[in-house]
């Protein structure tokens, strides 16, 4: 049963996506190619491997959680999770399909403060579930860096 509730989070964490994969490369070989790409820009190829793996990564620590003993740190990293995962849809939505660089600069700042609150709650539940979001953090990190850099130079 506890490998169904795994499978149930990798699901989850990849509708998400795959639903935003399809904004991504609808507008990557349109709008996209038209911004001015700041130097700190890693090549394109770069994105979809490494969100796959903290898409991994992210089912993995929301699975660890998810199977504690219930408790209210444990309800609280689980809401927490779930909205992180919406503000990552959401970003995608903002940048990618409507364009909107400088809102999508402000959400996802709202997003990475999201992701630390999560690894905050997750580590009240597991430590190496809080560890497995690290990488994510570091990553919307730089994302954050990327998106603000491509807002001021489009």
């Amino acid at each position: 049963m506890r490998w169904i509730s795994l499978m149930g989070w990798i699901a989850l964490c990849f509708a998400v996506a795959g639903v935003s994969s399809v904004w991504t490369a609808g507008s990557v070989e349109g709008w996209y190619r038209t911004l001015v790409r700041p130097s700190i820009a890693p090549p394109d190829w770069v994105f979809a491997p490494v969100w796959a793996v903290l898409y991994l990564l992210m089912a993995g620590a929301a699975w660890l959680v998810w199977e504690a003993p219930a408790s209210p740190a444990r309800n609280l990293g689980i809401g927490l999770f779930l909205l992180q995962l919406a503000l990552n849809f959401a970003w995608t939505f903002l940048f990618f399909r409507n364009h909107a660089l400088g809102l999508a600069l402000g959400e996802i700042v709202l997003l990475w403060l999201a992701i630390l609150a999560t690894i905050l709650a997750f580590r009240l539940v597991s430590p190496v579930a809080a560890l497995l979001l690290a990488p994510y953090l570091v990553w919307v990190g730089f994302a954050t860096l990327l998106n603000g850099a491509f807002w001021r130079l489009n």
